[in-house]
Protein backbone atom coordinates (compact mmCIF):
# COMPACT_ATOMS: atom_id res chain seq x y z
CA UNK A 1 0.00 0.00 0.00
CA UNK A 2 2.70 2.23 0.78
CA UNK A 3 4.68 1.87 -2.31
CA UNK A 4 1.12 2.78 -3.89
CA UNK A 5 0.66 5.69 -2.49
CA UNK A 6 3.91 6.84 -3.48
CA UNK A 7 3.44 6.23 -7.05
CA UNK A 8 0.45 7.82 -7.15
CA UNK A 9 2.03 11.01 -5.16
CA UNK A 10 4.81 11.13 -8.04
CA UNK A 11 2.02 10.35 -10.82
CA UNK A 12 0.37 13.68 -9.50
CA UNK A 13 3.46 15.43 -8.90
CA UNK A 14 4.32 15.02 -12.33
CA UNK A 15 0.71 15.83 -14.22
CA UNK A 16 1.19 19.65 -11.54
CA UNK A 17 4.57 20.03 -12.82
CA UNK A 18 3.46 19.10 -16.76
CA UNK A 19 0.24 21.73 -15.78
CA UNK A 20 2.52 24.20 -14.34
CA UNK A 21 4.95 24.22 -16.87
CA UNK A 22 2.32 24.93 -19.27
CA UNK A 23 1.02 27.71 -17.44
CA UNK A 24 4.42 29.29 -17.56
CA UNK A 25 4.32 28.76 -21.65
CA UNK A 26 1.33 30.26 -22.07
CA UNK A 27 1.92 32.96 -20.32
CA UNK A 28 5.02 33.70 -22.26
CA UNK A 29 3.62 33.15 -25.24
CA UNK A 30 0.81 35.56 -24.59
CA UNK A 31 3.25 38.13 -23.17
CA UNK A 32 5.08 38.37 -27.00
CA UNK A 33 1.98 38.26 -28.87
CA UNK A 34 0.77 41.32 -27.24
CA UNK A 35 4.01 42.89 -27.48
CA UNK A 36 4.16 42.29 -31.63
CA UNK A 37 -0.03 43.31 -31.56
CA UNK A 38 -0.57 46.42 -29.30
CA UNK A 39 -3.68 47.98 -29.07
CA UNK A 40 -4.55 49.87 -32.11
CA UNK A 41 -7.33 51.76 -30.96
CA UNK A 42 -9.42 53.26 -28.23
CA UNK A 43 -11.66 50.99 -25.43
CA UNK A 44 -15.23 52.19 -24.30
CA UNK A 45 -16.82 50.44 -20.83
CA UNK A 46 -20.36 49.21 -21.45
CA UNK A 47 -20.98 47.75 -18.36
CA UNK A 48 -18.84 45.85 -16.64
CA UNK A 49 -16.81 45.45 -20.24
CA UNK A 50 -13.84 47.17 -21.39
CA UNK A 51 -14.84 47.30 -25.53
CA UNK A 52 -11.87 47.90 -27.52
CA UNK A 53 -12.49 49.33 -31.25
CA UNK A 54 -10.70 51.08 -33.89
CA UNK A 55 -12.85 54.01 -35.83
CA UNK A 56 -11.69 55.88 -38.52
CA UNK A 57 -13.06 58.20 -41.75
CA UNK A 58 -16.44 60.29 -41.68
CA UNK A 59 -19.71 59.87 -42.85
CA UNK A 60 -22.43 57.15 -42.70
CA UNK A 61 -21.35 54.48 -40.07
CA UNK A 62 -19.93 50.98 -40.91
CA UNK A 63 -19.79 48.62 -37.86
CA UNK A 64 -18.21 45.75 -38.41
CA UNK A 65 -18.10 42.49 -36.13
CA UNK A 66 -16.27 39.44 -36.42
CA UNK A 67 -15.99 35.91 -36.34
CA UNK A 68 -15.42 32.83 -34.04
CA UNK A 69 -11.72 33.34 -32.56
CA UNK A 70 -11.01 36.47 -34.53
CA UNK A 71 -10.88 40.18 -33.90
CA UNK A 72 -10.75 43.65 -35.28
CA UNK A 73 -7.63 43.12 -37.27
CA UNK A 74 -9.87 40.73 -39.65
CA UNK A 75 -11.84 43.93 -41.06
CA UNK A 76 -9.03 46.91 -40.20
CA UNK A 77 -6.40 45.69 -42.36
CA UNK A 78 -7.75 44.26 -45.33
CA UNK A 79 -11.26 45.84 -46.04
CA UNK A 80 -10.50 49.36 -44.58
CA UNK A 81 -8.47 50.49 -47.35
CA UNK A 82 -10.17 48.91 -49.99
CA UNK A 83 -13.78 50.58 -48.54
CA UNK A 84 -12.12 53.56 -49.13
CA UNK A 85 -13.47 57.37 -47.98
CA UNK A 86 -17.37 58.46 -47.46
CA UNK A 87 -18.06 56.57 -44.74
CA UNK A 88 -17.57 55.94 -41.05
CA UNK A 89 -15.44 52.70 -40.19
CA UNK A 90 -15.85 50.91 -36.71
CA UNK A 91 -14.62 47.75 -35.74
CA UNK A 92 -14.38 46.06 -32.55
CA UNK A 93 -13.22 43.15 -30.47
CA UNK A 94 -16.49 41.32 -29.44
CA UNK A 95 -16.24 40.76 -25.87
CA UNK A 96 -13.50 38.39 -24.66
CA UNK A 97 -11.62 38.60 -28.19
CA UNK A 98 -8.84 40.58 -29.12
CA UNK A 99 -8.43 43.42 -25.98
CA UNK A 100 -12.01 43.24 -25.01
CA UNK A 101 -12.73 42.03 -21.88
CA UNK A 102 -15.55 39.74 -20.57
CA UNK A 103 -17.00 40.16 -17.06
CA UNK A 104 -20.20 41.13 -17.34
CA UNK A 105 -21.68 40.22 -20.42
CA UNK A 106 -21.93 36.26 -21.33
CA UNK A 107 -21.16 34.28 -24.27
CA UNK A 108 -25.10 33.69 -25.77
CA UNK A 109 -26.08 35.28 -28.91
CA UNK A 110 -28.82 37.47 -27.49
CA UNK A 111 -26.57 38.49 -25.01
CA UNK A 112 -23.51 39.66 -27.54
CA UNK A 113 -26.24 41.01 -30.02
CA UNK A 114 -27.24 43.10 -26.53
CA UNK A 115 -23.93 44.12 -26.38
CA UNK A 116 -23.71 45.14 -30.17
CA UNK A 117 -26.54 47.25 -29.34
CA UNK A 118 -25.52 49.11 -26.19
CA UNK A 119 -21.81 49.94 -27.79
CA UNK A 120 -24.30 51.66 -30.35
CA UNK A 121 -25.65 53.78 -28.36
CA UNK A 122 -22.41 54.54 -26.20
CA UNK A 123 -21.17 55.50 -29.32
CA UNK A 124 -23.19 57.73 -31.04
CA UNK A 125 -23.57 55.36 -34.33
CA UNK A 126 -27.03 56.43 -36.14
CA UNK A 127 -28.09 53.54 -37.73
CA UNK A 128 -25.21 52.08 -38.70
CA UNK A 129 -25.16 49.31 -41.18
CA UNK A 130 -23.83 45.93 -39.85
CA UNK A 131 -21.37 43.70 -41.01
CA UNK A 132 -20.60 40.34 -39.57
CA UNK A 133 -18.06 37.81 -40.64
CA UNK A 134 -18.86 33.97 -39.82
CA UNK A 135 -19.97 33.61 -35.94
CA UNK A 136 -20.85 37.48 -36.62
CA UNK A 137 -23.35 37.16 -38.79
CA UNK A 138 -25.61 34.94 -36.16
CA UNK A 139 -24.77 37.84 -34.24
CA UNK A 140 -25.57 40.66 -36.19
CA UNK A 141 -28.72 38.95 -37.19
CA UNK A 142 -29.80 38.55 -33.86
CA UNK A 143 -29.53 42.31 -33.48
CA UNK A 144 -31.61 42.65 -36.19
CA UNK A 145 -33.81 40.32 -35.09
CA UNK A 146 -34.08 42.05 -31.28
CA UNK A 147 -32.69 45.63 -31.76
CA UNK A 148 -33.79 46.24 -35.23
CA UNK A 149 -34.36 50.36 -34.57
CA UNK A 150 -30.69 50.65 -34.12
CA UNK A 151 -29.47 49.33 -37.35
CA UNK A 152 -30.17 49.76 -41.04
CA UNK A 153 -28.97 46.93 -42.89
CA UNK A 154 -26.89 43.73 -42.43
CA UNK A 155 -24.03 42.93 -44.85
CA UNK A 156 -23.10 39.20 -44.03
CA UNK A 157 -19.90 37.93 -44.78
CA UNK A 158 -19.73 33.96 -44.89
CA UNK A 159 -22.42 33.94 -41.93
CA UNK A 160 -23.24 31.38 -39.35
CA UNK A 161 -27.20 31.10 -40.39
CA UNK A 162 -27.91 27.48 -39.51
CA UNK A 163 -27.44 25.07 -36.68
CA UNK A 164 -24.98 22.85 -36.79
CA UNK A 165 -24.98 19.85 -34.33
CA UNK A 166 -21.20 18.54 -34.61
CA UNK A 167 -18.67 21.11 -35.38
CA UNK A 168 -16.22 20.94 -37.64
CA UNK A 169 -13.43 18.67 -36.45
CA UNK A 170 -10.34 21.09 -36.55
CA UNK A 171 -12.93 22.69 -34.14
CA UNK A 172 -13.24 20.15 -32.11
CA UNK A 173 -10.44 21.14 -29.27
CA UNK A 174 -12.89 24.03 -28.70
CA UNK A 175 -15.68 22.17 -27.59
CA UNK A 176 -15.37 22.04 -23.67
CA UNK A 177 -18.68 22.08 -22.14
CA UNK A 178 -17.59 22.10 -18.75
CA UNK A 179 -17.20 25.74 -17.40
CA UNK A 180 -14.41 24.72 -15.10
CA UNK A 181 -12.54 22.20 -17.88
CA UNK A 182 -12.57 25.28 -20.35
CA UNK A 183 -11.05 27.88 -17.63
CA UNK A 184 -8.80 25.27 -16.39
CA UNK A 185 -7.72 23.86 -20.32
CA UNK A 186 -7.12 28.03 -21.51
CA UNK A 187 -4.78 28.76 -18.51
CA UNK A 188 -2.41 25.35 -19.35
CA UNK A 189 -2.71 23.10 -22.49
CA UNK A 190 -4.53 25.72 -24.84
CA UNK A 191 -2.17 27.99 -25.91
CA UNK A 192 0.64 25.29 -26.26
CA UNK A 193 -1.15 23.53 -28.28
CA UNK A 194 -2.66 25.78 -30.71
CA UNK A 195 0.39 27.15 -31.82
CA UNK A 196 1.39 23.66 -32.51
CA UNK A 197 -1.50 23.17 -34.52
CA UNK A 198 -1.44 26.85 -35.54
CA UNK A 199 -0.73 25.93 -39.61
CA UNK A 200 -3.07 23.44 -40.09
CA UNK A 201 -6.28 25.45 -38.34
CA UNK A 202 -5.24 28.16 -40.25
CA UNK A 203 -4.76 26.39 -43.34
CA UNK A 204 -8.14 24.74 -42.91
CA UNK A 205 -10.08 28.21 -42.40
CA UNK A 206 -8.71 30.11 -45.37
CA UNK A 207 -8.36 26.81 -48.02
CA UNK A 208 -8.38 26.84 -51.13
CA UNK A 209 -6.44 29.72 -50.73
CA UNK A 210 -2.86 30.45 -49.35
CA UNK A 211 -2.93 32.08 -45.42
CA UNK A 212 -1.39 35.56 -46.24
CA UNK A 213 1.88 35.68 -45.16
CA UNK A 214 1.33 38.77 -42.86
CA UNK A 215 -1.71 37.52 -40.92
CA UNK A 216 -0.06 36.77 -37.64
CA UNK A 217 0.80 40.46 -37.86
CA UNK A 218 -1.19 42.68 -39.89
CA UNK A 219 -4.43 40.39 -39.45
CA UNK A 220 -3.85 40.26 -35.89
CA UNK A 221 -3.28 36.14 -35.78
CA UNK A 222 -0.74 36.20 -33.10
CA UNK A 223 -3.61 37.60 -30.33
CA UNK A 224 -5.41 34.19 -30.49
CA UNK A 225 -2.79 32.32 -28.89
CA UNK A 226 -3.66 33.85 -25.11
CA UNK A 227 -5.49 31.95 -22.68
CA UNK A 228 -8.49 34.61 -21.99
CA UNK A 229 -9.05 34.71 -26.31
CA UNK A 230 -8.58 30.61 -25.88
CA UNK A 231 -11.67 30.58 -23.60
CA UNK A 232 -14.10 33.25 -24.95
CA UNK A 233 -13.87 31.42 -28.03
CA UNK A 234 -14.34 28.32 -26.71
CA UNK A 235 -17.33 29.61 -24.35
CA UNK A 236 -18.65 31.04 -27.92
CA UNK A 237 -18.56 27.36 -29.83
CA UNK A 238 -20.29 26.14 -27.00
CA UNK A 239 -23.17 28.64 -26.62
CA UNK A 240 -24.40 28.97 -30.26
CA UNK A 241 -26.03 25.66 -29.50
CA UNK A 242 -28.44 27.14 -26.82
CA UNK A 243 -30.10 29.70 -29.13
CA UNK A 244 -29.14 29.36 -32.89
CA UNK A 245 -31.87 26.65 -33.66
CA UNK A 246 -34.72 28.92 -32.39
CA UNK A 247 -33.46 31.85 -34.37
CA UNK A 248 -33.60 30.21 -37.33
CA UNK A 249 -37.22 30.42 -37.51
CA UNK A 250 -37.36 34.21 -36.84
CA UNK A 251 -35.50 34.88 -39.89
CA UNK A 252 -38.87 36.44 -41.51
CA UNK A 253 -38.93 39.04 -38.61
CA UNK A 254 -35.91 41.24 -40.60
CA UNK A 255 -37.31 44.17 -42.50
CA UNK A 256 -34.29 45.75 -44.05
CA UNK A 257 -31.55 45.49 -46.64
CA UNK A 258 -29.86 42.36 -46.11
CA UNK A 259 -26.74 41.16 -48.16
CA UNK A 260 -24.97 37.89 -48.11
CA UNK A 261 -21.69 36.89 -49.86
CA UNK A 262 -19.90 33.59 -49.69
CA UNK A 263 -16.88 31.69 -51.35
CA UNK A 264 -18.52 28.32 -52.85
CA UNK A 265 -15.32 26.32 -51.34
CA UNK A 266 -15.81 27.71 -48.02
CA UNK A 267 -14.66 24.62 -45.91
CA UNK A 268 -15.87 25.79 -42.71
CA UNK A 269 -19.40 27.26 -43.32
CA UNK A 270 -21.02 25.48 -46.38
CA UNK A 271 -22.10 27.68 -48.85
CA UNK A 272 -25.43 26.01 -49.52
CA UNK A 273 -26.57 25.45 -46.06
CA UNK A 274 -25.61 29.17 -44.35
CA UNK A 275 -25.78 31.41 -47.67
CA UNK A 276 -28.15 30.22 -50.73
CA UNK A 277 -30.71 28.73 -48.46
CA UNK A 278 -31.23 31.94 -46.68
CA UNK A 279 -33.03 32.87 -49.93
CA UNK A 280 -37.19 33.62 -49.44
CA UNK A 281 -36.01 33.55 -45.58
CA UNK A 282 -35.84 37.37 -45.57
CA UNK A 283 -37.71 39.66 -48.33
CA UNK A 284 -35.58 41.38 -50.47
CA UNK A 285 -32.16 39.23 -49.48
CA UNK A 286 -29.19 39.46 -52.06
CA UNK A 287 -26.64 36.90 -52.24
CA UNK A 288 -23.68 36.67 -53.79
CA UNK A 289 -21.34 33.88 -54.27
CA UNK A 290 -17.58 34.17 -54.91
CA UNK A 291 -16.57 31.20 -57.53
CA UNK A 292 -13.63 29.22 -55.98
CA UNK A 293 -13.04 31.40 -52.42
CA UNK A 294 -12.87 29.92 -49.06
CA UNK A 295 -14.28 31.73 -45.60
CA UNK A 296 -12.26 34.29 -45.33
CA UNK A 297 -12.69 36.28 -48.34
CA UNK A 298 -12.23 40.03 -47.03
CA UNK A 299 -8.27 38.66 -47.08
CA UNK A 300 -8.23 37.47 -50.58
CA UNK A 301 -10.75 39.68 -52.60
CA UNK A 302 -11.06 42.06 -50.61
CA UNK A 303 -11.89 44.43 -53.29
CA UNK A 304 -15.21 42.49 -54.19
CA UNK A 305 -16.19 42.44 -50.25
CA UNK A 306 -15.63 46.16 -50.53
CA UNK A 307 -17.91 46.44 -53.25
CA UNK A 308 -20.73 44.11 -51.82
CA UNK A 309 -20.29 46.26 -48.70
CA UNK A 310 -20.71 49.83 -50.57
CA UNK A 311 -23.71 48.04 -52.38
CA UNK A 312 -25.84 47.15 -49.38
CA UNK A 313 -24.51 50.24 -47.79
CA UNK A 314 -26.67 52.09 -50.59
CA UNK A 315 -29.22 49.91 -49.82
CA UNK A 316 -29.64 50.20 -46.11
CA UNK A 317 -28.48 54.30 -46.39
CA UNK A 318 -31.48 55.09 -49.07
Amino acid sequence: MAVLFYVLLAALLAVLGWLGWNMLASGRIAARSESQIPMAGKTISIGGDRIHYVNQGAGRPILFVHGLGGQLHHFRHPLFPAIGDGYRLVAIDRAGSGYSTRVSSGARIPEQAELIAKFIDALGLEKPLLVGHSLGGAIALRVALDHPEKISGLALISPLTHFIPTPPKEFGGLYIRSPLMRRVIAGTLAVPASLKNAQQTLDFVFGPQPVPADYAIAGGGYLGLRPSHFHATSSDLVAVEQDLPQQVGRYGEVRMPVGVLFGSRDRVLNHTQHGLSMQGKIEGIEIEILDGIGHMPQFVEAEKVAAFIRRIADRAFA
